[in-house]
């Protein structure tokens, strides 16, 4: 936020931050297709569909995951969907429609607008996150480790 105004120069406060995480997450917003959990619920099962989970592998042990769903942890995404990465994972070069989430739809909503800039059009994110699908009484699985065994 704008502090003050000193010989046409503008301060901001002491962090130095000029947008906010709420600016960047509503400007992602407008540019991404996001997702009701009603929306997303039956695409759950589609064959063309890949539901990726940008948590961190900890909420996912703590909370559980969506069936079937694929970790991509937010600090690989853009590794992980690279051909050209030494971190690239063929699941994510699938072509399939991916839906992302994370706990709230803020992370996810960031992630697909990065995707959405490295030029993949069938991304999409569930507004309301991993909270909204367990509210709505979507499918869970927990296990011990947080991982599915093809998560590898």
């Amino acid at each position: 936020m704008v502090s003050s105004i000193n010989h046409g120069l503008v301060e901001y406060g002491r962090s130095g931050v000029r947008k906010t995480v709420k600016e960047l997450v509503a400007e992602a917003n407008a540019e991404v297709r996001s997702l009701s959990v009603e929306e997303a619920l039956p695409l759950a099962g589609d064959a063309d569909v890949q539901i990726v989970d940008v948590r961190d592998i900890r909420e996912r042990q703590r909370d559980g995951f969506i069936p079937g769903s694929y970790h991509a942890p937010r600090g690989m995404l853009e590794f992980w969907v690279d051909p050209e990465s030494p971190y690239y994972k063929e699941v994510l070069g699938s072509g399939k429609h991916f839906v992302l989430h994370c706990a709230s739809g803020w992370r996810s909503a960031l992630a697909t607008k990065t995707l959405q800039d490295m030029g993949l059009e069938r991304v999409s994110h569930i507004a309301e996150g991993f909270g909204g699908w367990l509210e709505a009484g979507g499918p869970v699985s927990k296990t011990a480790d947080g991982r599915e065994p093809r998560d590898g």
